[in-house]
């Protein structure tokens, strides 16, 4: 009898941890979905060119963009950095709504001044959805 028992608290034990990671993972999926569908800066609609500004070593080139969010937002403007050493590798470091210009100003070889927002390469952005 008290082996039944004990064989019966494993297999609940078993059972439980299965349940655990099966949540844990579908709790998992469904964040990265959120995060994809909705904080995912490459997701970005590409916009319309206003400039660019290549870094005073020649080794990043920002490129601004203007988004037209349609009738019912306000603009918004996306800054690309180009890694000019990586075959013109990008990745957008800047998304800020309620702006319908942008004012890039290197800084030094690393930093960049966008629009009152300071931002260090090549890892820094800024994404008024996490401030």
């Amino acid at each position: 009898m008290d082996n039944e028992l004990i064989e019966i608290k494993k297999i609940r034990i078993k059972t439980l941890r299965v349940i655990i990671i099966v949540g844990l993972a579908c709790i998992s999926i469904i964040g990265y979905g959120v995060y994809w569908a909705l904080f995912d800066t490459n997701r970005l609609p590409k916009g319309e060119y206003l400039t660019e500004v290549t870094s005073p070593d020649g080794a990043y080139t920002l490129k601004a963009y203007r988004v037209n969010g349609g009738a019912t937002t306000s603009f918004a403007i996306r800054g690309e950095l180009v890694t000019n050493d990586q075959k013109g590798k990008s990745k957008t470091i800047y998304w800020n709504d309620h702006e319908d210009n942008a004012t890039v100003k290197w800084i030094d070889s690393d930093t960049v001044h966008i629009n009152g927002h300071t931002l260090n390469m090549p890892n820094e952005k800024f994404d008024f959805r996490t401030q």
